[in-house]
């Protein structure tokens, strides 16, 4: 009898672990520890679930503000859009060699941002030679590049979603108060921000990849630098032995 009973309370405790039904409160509950001899339950606080947690437009998680579901606020970039020289700290150098490559050889300033951001193989190349057309044709038939722009401000948008950066309508929502009706709603404002970044690659363009890589290089390092040191191994030379005089 007693046997019986030690069998229907392993059966019952094994449908209670297999349950999917089982409040992960009372699983808590039964969870106790001993202390000097004696048994003390142990409550445990109930796990958030991923599911209960928000999402913002941007892939965001709700939640990391400082209110529950406020989103997780904005940062501001590490330089200003006509800060072309950068500022005088240990990325000064980099910063005049971001300079010169803006003014005189902005494809490869574009290149150079977009394989940081990407690290993928060919991703320089794939950039850089469409943009050297663009620019060239429109060069040639305007008298200014304005056709490069169209196929550069994708990289600013996705450095300000990658690092949360704060946008041009957000900037100007906190500076001077307006642009407040887009800022409210996510997707009005994503769609807002992604305008203001066409519009600054457009007018404002070699500023604009200069801000962009000052950005990158402070933030990612450049893949290159990512490899592992190989260590060679260099075998002996032949050995002789020497006789004593």
């Amino acid at each position: 009898m007693a046997h019986n009973n030690n069998q229907d309370a392993s059966l019952n405790d094994s449908n209670e672990e297999s349950s999917p039904l089982l409040n992960n409160q009372a699983k808590n509950e039964k969870q106790s520890n001993v202390v000097d001899g004696k048994a003390s339950a142990v409550v445990l606080p109930p796990q958030k679930s991923l599911a209960a947690v928000g999402w913002t437009a941007n892939g965001l998680p709700l939640g990391h503000g400082s209110v529950m579901g406020e989103p997780m606020g904005r940062t501001q970039w590490d330089s200003s859009l006509c800060a072309c020289l950068g500022r005088n700290d240990e990325f000064c150098s980099s910063d005049l060699e971001v300079c010169l490559l803006g003014s005189m050889a902005p494809c490869v300033l574009f290149g150079s941002n977009v394989e940081r951001l990407g690290s993928a193989p060919g991703t320089f190349a794939n950039h850089c030679v469409p943009y050297t057309g663009l620019y060239l044709i429109g060069q040639a038939f305007f008298g200014w590049n304005c056709l490069a722009p169209w196929f550069s401000y994708s990289s600013r948008t996705a450095i300000r979603r990658k690092f949360n950066l704060e946008g041009s309508c957000e900037s100007l929502h906190r500076s001077c108060g307006c642009c407040g009706s887009c800022v409210e709603d996510e997707l009005q404002r994503e769609s807002c921000e992604s305008a203001f970044d066409f519009a600054t690659h457009v007018f404002c363009h070699l500023c604009a990849l200069c801000q962009e890589g000052r950005e990158l290089r402070r933030r990612m390092p450049h893949p290159g630098f990512n490899a592992q040191p190989v260590l060679v191994m260099i075998p002996p030379g032949e050995q002789a032995m020497g006789r004593g005089a």
